[in-house]
């Protein structure tokens, strides 16, 4: 690395650090490393540091600071995918961008059968306040008290009940995210008839941050089934 380069990235450290404070932006390895290989083991990189915003208003500034200094963002949930995609690679150039402070469930309608939720809400934190209102999330998984909303969305998880319910591209109504040159795009407002253009939503499901990052959602609920009956059945 160059001494121009080094006072680029030094340059750039500094400013990520005076924008998200010592809660948003780390350098220390004790801190870093946990998130520098995947969930399997078998990637391991490097990065600049770990980012982590607490409002939406902060991501999109972060966002702003890496394309004016050509830093690229890996976007992490809850580090739970297997396919290497949430792992920074070995130069050591990326920033890891985690939404884990941006936890927050927003609000929960029992009539509509929705909730608003930030991207760094655990999926088993919305099963329980689904739960609490006689109602359910009907996408889940093995790696629930770890996943994160934001990365089910932006891998568009099928969980163990994908043949009954669908991916999780059939969960969301609405959705905010911050686009690549820091723009907020805000389509929370789920309507079941929309002719306002694109639906937008339906890209960024399933890109996994290549097109935006997703701060937020609304997410459809159901109701909690009354009773259960199981058969054991021999073929």
């Amino acid at each position: 690395m160059t001494t121009a380069s080094i006072s680029e990235t030094t340059t750039f450290q500094k400013a990520a650090h005076n924008l998200l404070g010592d809660k948003g932006f780390t350098r220390e390895p004790d801190r870093v490393e946990p998130w520098l290989t995947d969930w399997r083991g078998r990637y391991t990189g490097r990065a600049l540091g770990l980012a982590s915003p607490a409002s939406i208003k902060e991501v999109a500034a972060l966002v702003r600071l890496c394309a004016e200094h050509g830093v690229p963002l890996v976007p992490q949930g809850g580090n739970s995918g297997m396919a290497g995609g949430a792992t920074p690679d070995a130069s050591g150039d990326s920033l890891v961008l985690s939404l884990r402070r941006m936890n927050a469930i927003r609000a929960l309608d029992p009539n509509a059968g929705q909730a608003v939720c930030e991207a760094g809400v655990i999926l088993q934190s919305l099963h329980e306040a689904a739960q609490d209102q006689g109602l359910r999330f009907p996408l889940t998984l093995g790696g629930k008290g770890s996943a994160t909303l934001g990365g089910l969305i932006s891998t568009n998880a099928g969980g163990t009940q994908v043949l009954r319910y669908g991916t999780m591209r059939a969960q969301v109504l609405g959705i905010e995210a911050v686009m690549a040159d820091g723009q907020i795009l805000d389509q929370l407002t789920a309507l079941k008839k929309d002719n306002r253009g694109f639906d937008l939503k339906q890209l960024l499901i399933g890109s996994e941050g290549t097109l935006g990052i997703v701060t937020a959602a609304t997410v459809r609920l159901l109701p909690a089934p009354r009773s259960r009956v199981t058969a054991w059945i021999g073929l």
